[in-house]
């Protein structure tokens, strides 16, 4: 698996370890084995490791991002993929996970461009995949209003709308595809409930007992179109269980 130490990696390896599957994970750095995982050194911007971190495995689950980097988000989005695809192919890996973003082909931003191309250098690679688009992590979204609370007030479009999903319900969905065959197809998988950026903003400043008034503001151009249209949010389904409000009880101020 690549992107193992990632906020999702952590959670899929957990996942894994748990479901019984021998688990490989990949690091640019040593790290020593535990709870299960094996880490091999591998880059996946240069290739050096790869061959032999995917050597032997029946299924790959690729995390490995690195987004708003530069030109260090082509190496690992593009070149990494693309180094990923020919050891695994070499590798004769049976599936190919990839995890994309819900609304990644449909909203004009830079980085979700960037994964579009990751999405088609799997689809037209010599592998059996599965390509699954997630909505924004719980995290993320939390993350976002954090840097908003400190400027002393928040800032939403009343017409956005997010779905966010927990990464532990992505990560046993995952753990569950990894055991199925290749799908060849791009699924979709989004947290419970979708909420307009006021509700999720109002309800974060409830549970960190915050004070902010929240002032309403149309993102300009067609990046707010695309927001406005629903495109962050999807209807497929399983979808995840664990609700925002959960999700703030749980996490840390």
């Amino acid at each position: 698996m690549t992107g193992g130490s990632g906020r999702l990696g952590r959670a899929v390896l957990e996942s894994l370890v748990e479901a019984g599957y021998e688990v490989r994970a990949t690091s640019r750095t040593a790290r020593p084995a535990g709870g299960g995982v094996r880490w091999e050194v591998a880059d996946l911007t240069t290739g050096r490791g790869v061959a032999a971190a995917v050597a032997g495995a029946d299924v790959v689950v690729h995390l490995a991002s690195a987004p708003y980097r530069g030109r260090y988000t082509r190496r690992v989005e593009l070149d990494g993929t693309s180094a990923l695809l020919a050891a695994a192919r070499e590798a004769s890996v049976r599936h190919l996970i990839y995890v994309s973003i819900v609304g990644v082909d449909r909203v004009p931003w830079g980085y979700f461009g960037m994964k579009v191309q990751g999405e088609r250098l799997v689809q037209g690679g010599p592998v059996p995949w599965t390509i699954v688009r997630a909505t924004q992590f719980h995290e993320f979204v939390a993350q976002a209003l954090r840097g908003m609370a400190r400027l002393g007030f928040m800032v939403v479009d009343p017409g956005v709308t997010v779905q966010p999903v927990d990464v532990r319900d992505l990560a046993a969905h995952l753990t569950a595809l990894a055991g199925q065959a290749p799908g060849g197809e791009v699924r979709e998988f989004g947290g419970p409930e979708s909420l307009t950026m006021a509700e999720a903003a109002r309800s974060w400043l409830r549970a960190r007992r915050l004070r902010r008034p929240v002032l309403s503001l149309r993102l300009p151009g067609s990046l707010g179109r695309g927001f406005r249209a629903g495109h962050l949010t999807t209807k497929a389904r399983p979808a995840g269980e664990i609700t925002w409000e959960e999700y703030l009880r749980q996490a840390q101020p």
